[in-house]
């Protein structure tokens, strides 16, 4: 086996269970590591057949990481589910959940073609399509629901950047004390956000780019489909510029997409995600970092936050 580097090789007792899963005759002739996963190894094993031609997979791998059980049983769930739905996800190959097989929590999947696209160029095209993609998630009725939405910030977590408008931050945190408005119950992604689309962007210059896939579904929850769409709405906020984050919202309703109806329950699942995001900026930047985001530094994304959050205080004022 030809490997890259040390790192991308498969620990011996996931590389068994890996063989067990592939067709008479295949072996893997290559792995690579994948960038941009935050709390999963990822690493694409190119399949060798017995006629010489060849096929991806991707090696899912929690180490040492608490819910892995939990986040694998939720992705194989929703992988199996997506399954000719036009959704395009990866299909399941296997999953060993408590590492009953493997050193560690591992899934096995299809590999999907195309690549995550976190450039400010072309995002004028991108977010209609993301903004339609979302929309087809949300309307799949699965017969069996995931679990319920966990918020993933509370008033009383949230970390006020340094410098940031204190009055707008303390008048955002009072607006997530607030019990949580009615809602009515979506499939939902829970982290779609560009790091987790895969686009097919050849050739460049092509106007017509499509995604080709979605990935990282360890998250799927059922909740309001506001939830999902503010979600991506921050991650463009701190990607591209907050204006791109309040664009997200009528791109999803011009989709067809349907948000709360009050504006003051669209805020607050807005400001909920946004502030989630003030206590793990050093978490999300980084990945972002590597893939070529080279401006994305930590303070720089807490500015961006901070702008953010100010500008949907503002848009309800």
């Amino acid at each position: 086996m030809t490997n890259h580097d040390e790192a991308a090789a498969v620990r011996p007792l996931t590389l068994a269970w890996v063989s067990r899963h592939l067709e008479v005759g295949e072996r893997i002739v290559r792995t690579e590591v994948l960038q941009g996963g935050i709390t999963a190894e990822m690493r694409r094993l190119t399949i060798g057949g017995p006629g010489g031609g060849t096929r991806d997979l991707v090696l899912r791998t929690f180490v040492n990481v608490e819910h892995a059980e939990d986040w694998l049983n939720r992705e194989a769930g929703a992988l199996t589910l997506l399954t000719g739905t036009g959704v395009p996800a990866p299909g399941l190959v296997a999953v060993d959940p408590a590492a009953a097989h493997c050193e560690y929590p591992s899934l096995l999947m299809t590999h999907l073609a195309g690549r995550t696209v976190l450039d400010d160029e072309g995002l004028e095209t991108r977010v209609p399509l993301l903004a339609r993609q979302l929309v087809a998630i949300h309307a799949l009725r699965p017969a069996e629901r995931p679990r319920e939405y966990v918020a993933w910030t509370t008033a009383d977590t949230v970390v006020t950047p340094k410098g940031a408008d204190a009055a707008a931050w303390a008048a955002a945190i009072d607006v997530i004390r607030r019990p949580a408005p009615r809602y009515e119950g979506r499939f939902l992604h829970r982290d779609f956000q560009p790091g987790n689309v895969l686009f097919d962007v050849s050739p460049p210059e092509s106007a017509g780019a499509r995604i080709t896939g979605i990935v990282d579904w360890a998250a799927t929850s059922w909740g309001p489909a506001d939830l999902d769409v503010a979600h991506c709405s921050t991650n463009l906020a701190l990607l591209h510029g907050p204006a791109w984050g309040l664009r997200f919202a009528e791109a999803y309703e011009e989709a067809g997409g349907v948000l709360a109806a009050a504006a003051s329950e669209r805020l607050y699942w807005q400001v909920r995600d946004g502030l989630a995001f003030s206590e793990e900026v050093q978490l999300v930047a980084q990945p972002w970092r590597e893939a070529g985001r080279t401006e994305l530094t930590t303070r720089a994304v807490e500015e961006r936050l901070d702008a953010y959050v100010t500008a949907l205080m503002d848009a309800l004022g």
